[in-house]
């Protein structure tokens, strides 16, 4: 029986970069098949995180482990996720996608299985390791299948849901959790995060990717700045995790890693910097262009920590747990999809700047309206504003990206490895930064609040008398002797005090986030208002531009049958 002849990709369906899969022409039930598992291993892949993040209490217990080492297991996550692209993008480009794919989704089960034997701190930082490792490839994945789920005309639309299906994990985990950890067994987590890493590596194996196209990518120079970016990375990682919970000043060991971080980290873009062909363009990246994006990037992610730490922790503090807030995720799930859905009907190629600008008010009016907060407060309360701010976080993020890779496809694919590291560093370093910065003015603001309000409590004041009394009678069938009741009324009224001077303090939080907000609405507004006055060209006006450009061109060419370029080899 004669051998089918191989398919030949026309020049549209070509790979766009190397590494990436081609673009043929799908019929509508691959499609569909093609976005159902793009979501699938979306949020397997930001679930991964997320239900360690949301639970961090439980699995302190578990585990026995203290705040700062359970801390641990988040930052040691955030170490190779942050640092995976630097390798895992030129190994798709040099080695094929399909091995990319089985050594990622493999390193992924396994990590999730070894979650489920672990009972040490040591094993707990490897495996969280591992897993984000695994992270990172899951992310790639997700945008890849969910760009062959679309048409060639809306590929676009495939990259803004890839990049925003993963974030709607953080609420999907802490709507989930509560269901899962009814038995209060910690390893139920990791099961159904098993059951998921099994369903992605069954859907892909049953609906594989298109081939890719292959190129030497990897250069010795290479070698130097990954041993410089990594620990540096995970330097910063590391400080920028335990600032706040052992504090910056009082760990020696902080001082050490933030200065041999910064000076890895800045040897590392210095030394990119003179190379012929550099893994990281800082050429390109330090344009006016990109600094001003990953700039805006950056302060969004920031703000947008009033979500994972704000609420959470005010809620926290009047005695909420995941429980109570289910209905609050669902709402910012919904809105977060919302957000998704607007971004994608009302993308206008000419300005492309406006959403983000949308996204900033969202999130200062937000910001603005948490403001208010009392101990009577409940999740209720933060319905609005949450989706508010899910609705923009999704908004903001999905434009982002389409504009950063729309001006990294004009510079040459060459810098497209340049912008993801970049671009994940901002937004996991944004992240950090946001909570650390949100986190120690917490701190401190709750210690002024908690000073004034301890001034005010006078033993002579019979309203002091009373709360105290009232305390006592609490515990009066456990305790007998008065003496020790009065002194338990005593140590109620002082936690009774701590959370008053908590929820002051995340008010303060939430009103300096607001006014933060409108100050980046002004730099937005005004930066809109140069690019207007200088007629500069939205990026993606000129990729489409290129591209029709490109087409004409193929089609008017002989067949490609005849590519001539001897170090690419289809895979």
């Amino acid at each position: 029986m004669a051998q089918a002849a191989a398919y030949e990709f026309k020049p549209h369906e070509r790979p766009t970069l190397p590494g990436s899969p081609a673009n043929p022409d799908h019929p509508k039930a691959r499609r569909i098949a093609y976005f159902g598992i793009g979501v699938l291993i979306g949020l397997a892949g930001g679930l991964g995180s997320a239900l360690v993040a949301v639970n961090l209490p439980f699995a302190q217990g578990t585990l026995g482990l203290g705040p700062d080492e359970a801390t641990w297991l988040t930052a040691a996550y955030l170490m190779t996720n942050t640092s995976a692209n630097l390798v895992l993008v030129k190994y798709r480009q040099q080695f094929g996608l399909q091995p990319f794919i089985r050594w990622m989704l493999g390193v992924y089960v396994v990590a999730t299985i070894f979650h489920l034997f672990v009972h040490g701190f040591w094993s707990a930082i490897a495996v969280r390791a591992a897993g984000g490792l695994a992270g990172s490839a899951l992310s790639s994945l997700t945008v890849l299948y969910l760009m062959q789920a679309m048409p060639a005309t809306k590929r676009l639309a495939g990259l803004m849901i890839g990049i925003s299906v993963p974030q709607i994990a953080t609420p999907l985990a802490r709507a989930l959790s509560p269901s899962l950890l009814v038995s209060g067994d910690w390893h139920m987590l990791y099961w159904f995060e098993l059951g998921l890493g099994l369903s992605c590596l069954a859907a892909i194996v049953a609906l594989p990717l298109p081939p890719s196209e292959r190129v030497k990518a990897f250069e010795k120079g290479d070698i130097i700045s990954v041993l410089l970016l990594v620990p540096g990375m995970a330097m910063l990682i590391a400080v920028l995790s335990q600032g706040r919970i052992e504090w910056w000043t009082s760990r020696p060991w902080m001082g050490y890693a933030l200065a041999g971080g910064l000076v890895m980290v800045t040897t590392a873009f210095v030394f990119e910097h003179f190379r012929k062909s550099p893994l990281i363009n800082t050429r390109w990246l330090g344009t006016r262009e990109m600094l001003r994006l990953m700039s805006i990037a950056a302060a969004v992610r920031i703000l947008l920590s009033e979500q994972a730490f704000g609420s959470v922790g005010l809620l926290t503090a009047v005695g909420m747990t995941n429980e109570q807030m289910v209905g609050l995720n669902l709402i910012i799930i919904a809105a977060s999809i919302a957000g998704l859905v607007t971004a994608l009907v009302t993308l206008n190629p000419a300005n492309v700047t406006r959403p983000i600008t949308i996204s900033l008010v969202l999130i200062a009016i937000g910001a603005f309206l948490d403001a208010d907060a009392t101990n009577l407060t409940r999740p209720e309360n933060f319905y609005l504003s949450q989706a508010l701010i899910g609705f923009a976080s999704v908004l903001f993020l999905s434009q982002a990206m389409v504009i950063g890779l729309a001006r990294t496809l004009l510079a040459g694919p060459r810098n497209f490895v340049s912008f993801i590291v970049l671009f994940s560093m901002s937004q996991s370093l944004g992240g950090l930064v946001g909570g650390a910065l949100l986190g120690t003015f917490q701190t401190v603001r709750e210690k002024m609040h908690s000073a004034e309000i301890v001034q005010g409590i006078v033993m002579t004041d019979p309203q002091v008398a009373a709360r105290i009394a009232a305390g006592g009678r609490l515990v009066a069938r456990t305790i007998g002797d008065p003496v020790l009741r009065s002194a338990e009324g005593a140590a109620i009224l002082s936690q009774q005090a701590t959370r008053e001077a908590n929820i002051l303090a995340f008010n303060d939080v939430f009103l300096l986030l607001g006014i933060l907000a409108v100050c980046a609405v002004a730099w937005s507004i005004l930066i809109r208002w140069r690019i207007v006055r200088s007629g500069e060209e939205s990026p993606l006006v000129k990729l489409q531009r290129m591209q029709q450009a490109a087409a004409a061109a193929a089609a008017t060419s002989p067949s490609p049958a005849a590519d001539p370029t001897p170090s690419r080899t289809s895979e």
